[in-house]
């Protein structure tokens, strides 16, 4: 058994020790809840190479409160995927990239060319409450920003606009306190540590509302860049309008600035629209200065400098959804488009039928990424 295996293990004995006492309760306050997905993708490798993924997800997310004042929350991901794709170069490649999180609580129990295993923890917090100060520890969601596509300021989480489950947010090991104020405005602080060299994350930010518009003042140092940021969200003739504007200092190079520019409307008849505007000043000028290395590492999830977002929503029925999202890179015009059906086929079951379309001039960002179609079954419970 694994270093890793072991830790994960002893984690979770701990985690039923402490469940204990809430068990023995009259009226234990223990939930427990989850999912199991079946995603069935068929794409291609990097090499033009065909192949099938079958991924079984199933997910579960013990809650409890142990006191008044102390509760945790862990979700415990086991993972099993077959297919043609265990046989790719790029899969071998992909399996021992190193995990960018501080606590190592992921490891494989079967590596076969016909079955691959993993087990991991995908949120693991515990809390405590002292009056209006909560204090989480340990993997989160720490959700700073209002970006759809993409956010200047939530650095500690942040998702490609070009992931196939964009949902899932990749947690972050990290201490963070929160003071409330008054039923809008707090303070929240973090520290998130990193095995890298000046890679620490240690950040505050205040958040309040004024004549309507909620607001959000961020500064510290993320990753060993040095960033400070606004965030606004409010209404405007029955949209929402969302805007966010950071300035980051990196440990090398010279200082730049990213802004987002977004809009909600919900119209009547169950058709919602969203668009965003996002400039990146890090990125590349040219695709010839492109680092696709940072985008695969996950440290970049854009490249270039200018960039649009449109996402549509349309409820065909009460059971049967519609969802399209559309990405371009304004400055080489490679682009995106996701159409997604969803059918609830009971309350806890959802069918999925999606494709993943890319489309670009050879060596452009998304031009170079093969397309994907993709079926998902998803049962919750």
């Amino acid at each position: 058994m694994s270093r890793r295996s072991r830790r994960t293990e002893v984690f979770i004995l701990a985690l039923a020790g402490c469940a204990a006492p809430a068990l023995a309760q009259d009226e234990p306050a223990l939930r427990v809840s989850g999912y199991y997905k079946n995603l069935l993708l068929r794409s291609e490798t990097g090499t033009g190479a065909r192949y099938n993924l079958d991924l079984n997800r199933l997910r579960l997310e013990l809650k409890g409160q142990l006191s008044p004042t102390m509760s945790f929350d862990v979700q415990y991901d086991n993972e099993a995927l077959v297919g043609s794709y265990l046989g790719t170069a790029q899969f071998q490649q992909q399996k021992n990239v190193p995990s960018s999180q501080y606590w190592s609580a992921q490891s494989s129990y079967v590596d076969g060319p016909e079955l691959y295993g993993v087990h991991r923890l995908y949120r693991a917090q515990f809390q405590l409450a002292f009056g209006d100060t909560d204090l989480r520890i340990g993997r989160q969601r720490i959700a700073w920003g209002t970006g759809r596509f993409w956010s200047p300021l939530d650095l500690l989480n942040p998702v490609s606009p070009a992931a196939l489950e964009p949902e899932e947010r990749l947690g972050v090991d990290a201490v963070l306190v929160e003071h409330k104020f008054g039923p809008v405005s707090r303070m929240a602080g973090v520290y998130a540590p990193s095995h890298l060299r000046s890679g620490d994350s240690l950040a505050l930010q205040w958040h309040d509302n004024a004549r309507g518009v909620d607001f959000s003042v961020t500064a510290g140092r993320f990753r060993g860049d040095d960033v400070i940021g606004l965030d606004l969200a409010g209404q405007l003739a029955g949209a929402g309008l969302r805007a966010e504007l950071s300035r980051v200092r990196p440990r090398e190079g010279g200082t730049f600035n990213r802004a987002l520019l977004g809009i909600d409307y919900a119209f009547a008849n169950t058709l919602t629209l969203s668009a965003e505007v996002y400039r990146d000043g890090s990125g590349a000028s040219s695709p010839d200065t492109y680092d696709f290395s940072a985008l695969a590492s996950g440290s970049r999830q854009t490249l270039a400098q200018r960039y649009l977002g449109l996402h549509a929503g349309y409820e065909i029925t009460p059971l049967l959804k519609l969802n399209t999202e559309f990405v371009v890179n304004l400055d080489d015009r490679s682009r995106i488009v996701a159409p997604r059906i969803i059918w609830s086929v009971r309350t806890d079951l959802d069918v999925s039928l999606g494709l993943q379309w890319f489309s670009g001039a050879t060596g452009t960002e998304y031009g170079r990424r093969p397309s994907a179609v993709y079926t998902q079954l998803q049962w919750f419970f």
